[in-house]
């Protein structure tokens, strides 16, 4: 598979049904196209249901029931005010819920970034309802033996790792929401594989990382000009989403990993039984960090179909490289 960056044609987003769902006490919205087995695609930070634009026509016109859900605290949906109520347990009874609200029995969870997790969590504990299992960026990796906070610090050493520097409420709140569209462009751009490149050109050190006293943003990079896969249009919209919801639920997420780590620890290495499928990038950082996850997938993903390392491509795989993720995808799915 090539190693560019794919110029997706313009998706016309006009014929998805918008919905919302009263699910566990919260208001879900979702977006759907197609009829057909379901497939529930589950966004990352800092994303939306819209990080799927190109994924959907694509299933619909397959012959799937595509629905892109927003996560709780983001978007659409609702943001509730207790970090607790971002753990894991919580998004995973989000999907269940959905599928029943929706008038379904099972569905394939397809995740990308934060939401590979709560795809992978949703597989291994109700592969009742979650009969296949997508995950894009970040490997499955079960509960471990080290608390996570832990093991992020060990990651910072003399620095401070990006999920450590997400722990203190308000802390990366306050730097993201003075400017929100110079932030989420920063943070788009540098963790594309067109971004890793133009920092390790201007020998800027590893974004993932902050110094003493400074900023996530102070290592990133800013591009000339927008990449092909990301336009106005769609900077504009995740902007939009962003000022309206704010970044509290979303940074949630990340202050309940010591949280879930407790909560998942009682199904530790039991490994997800139902058929998998991992696509990253091999300039993808969650990618690269998980290597020693990917290692093991012959233990915790027994029913793994394939596990595909797209060269040169960053973060963001389905929007970088659409194309390719959807033949992915639909290889996948036709295979169950």
């Amino acid at each position: 598979m090539g190693s560019t960056c794919q110029t997706a044609d313009v998706v016309d987003l006009s014929a998805l049904r918008h919905r919302t769902e009263h699910v566990n006490g919260i208001e879900l919205h979702a977006v759907e196209l197609g009829e057909g087995p379901l497939v529930l695609l589950v966004h990352g930070f800092p994303e939306s249901w819209y990080s799927w634009r190109y994924q959907l026509p694509a299933l619909a016109e397959a012959g799937y029931r595509a629905v892109a859900i927003d996560v709780r605290g983001y978007g659409g949906s609702s943001a509730p005010e207790a970090i607790e109520d971002y753990r894991m347990l919580r998004h995973v009874a989000d999907n269940v819920a959905v599928v029943e609200a929706l008038g379904e029995d099972s569905a394939v969870v397809v995740g990308h970034d934060w939401g590979a997790p709560i795809a992978w969590a949703s597989a291994q504990l109700r592969p009742d309802v979650f009969r296949a299992v997508a995950g894009l960026s970040v490997p499955f990796s079960p509960a471990g033996p080290t608390r996570p906070t832990d093991a992020f610090a060990a990651m910072g050493g003399d620095e401070e790792f990006y999920i450590s520097y997400f722990q203190e409420p308000g802390r990366a709140e306050a730097e993201i929401e003075a400017d929100v569209r110079d932030w989420l462009l920063g943070m788009y751009f540098t963790a594309s594989g067109e971004g890793v490149r133009a920092a390790k050109e201007a020998g800027l050190g590893p974004s993932a990382l902050i110094a003493p006293g400074g900023r996530m943003q102070d290592r990133f990079v800013r591009p000339d000009e927008l990449p092909a896969w990301l336009t106005e249009d769609d900077l504009d919209f995740y902007v939009g989403e962003f000022e309206r919801s704010g970044f509290s639920g979303p940074l949630n997420r990340y202050r309940n990993v010591d949280r879930d780590w407790e909560d998942l620890s009682v199904w530790g290495y039991h490994p997800i039984q139902v058929p998998a499928l991992f696509v990253g990038g091999s300039l993808d950082g969650p990618t690269r960090w998980g290597s020693r996850s990917i290692d093991r997938f012959d233990r915790t993903l027994p029913r793994l179909t394939r596990s595909e390392i797209l060269p040169g491509c960053g973060h963001w795989v389905q929007q970088e490289r659409p194309d390719e993720v959807n033949a992915l995808l639909l290889e996948f799915l036709r295979g169950l």
